[in-house]
């Protein structure tokens, strides 16, 4: 069976000056299709958060990986987007006989593995990848926020707006800020 089992995988997180690069793999169950999956940026976040719901319901297996603030100032941003893809497909609690992942890097995993870019918008198992990643990461922005007040982490989810940045000018480099990245490494 573990031959024809195909996971979605996706992240959420790459662009940000904050927080952890997060990735899910999902094996839909091609009995119960999902409606309404699609890009979860172009979703509104209530939209994301309902699907994000019917999909941990109806998925035959999904998981989530990350790669922490330290590991993508060590690996750079690319490696750790690979390693949260590779952690979440090996956390799948049923292995997957091939992973269609978003974009055109793959990670190395013992399975095939097939790059299809923009696949989070054509592909229903990326699509379903991309909410729970974005879901799961935008929760851990919100309890963050809670954590390190004055950053606005909640509303930007450690992107580089000028608010963000502003509160880096007064307030300072957290841990949870990526060093390597250009705007918080000025400021060190």
């Amino acid at each position: 069976m573990g031959a024809e089992l195909v996971a979605g995988v996706d992240e959420a997180g790459r662009g940000p000056l904050a927080g952890p690069v997060v990735a899910a793999a999902v094996i839909l169950d091609p009995l119960h299709p999902i409606e309404g999956l699609a890009d979860s940026k172009k979703l509104t976040p209530k939209r994301r958060l309902l699907l994000a719901e019917v999909i941990r319901e109806k998925a035959l297996a999904w998981a989530i990986g990350r790669a922490e603030v330290d590991e993508i100032d060590r690996l750079n941003i690319l490696q750790a987007s690979l390693l949260a893809m590779k952690r979440a497909v090996e956390a799948l609690p049923i292995a997957a006989g091939k992973v269609l992942v978003d974009g055109n890097h793959p990670p190395s995993l013992h399975c095939p593995v097939e790059a299809i870019v923009g696949g989070d918008d054509t592909v229903a198992a990326i699509s379903a990848a991309s909410i729970l990643a974005k879901v799961s990461r935008d929760r851990e922005m919100v309890v963050l926020d809670d954590r390190y007040p004055g950053y606005g982490l909640a509303g930007h989810k450690g992107y580089p707006t000028k608010a963000h940045i502003a509160a880096l000018e007064t307030l300072g480099v957290t841990e949870i800020h990526r060093r390597s990245f250009g705007p918080v490494k000025r400021l060190l």
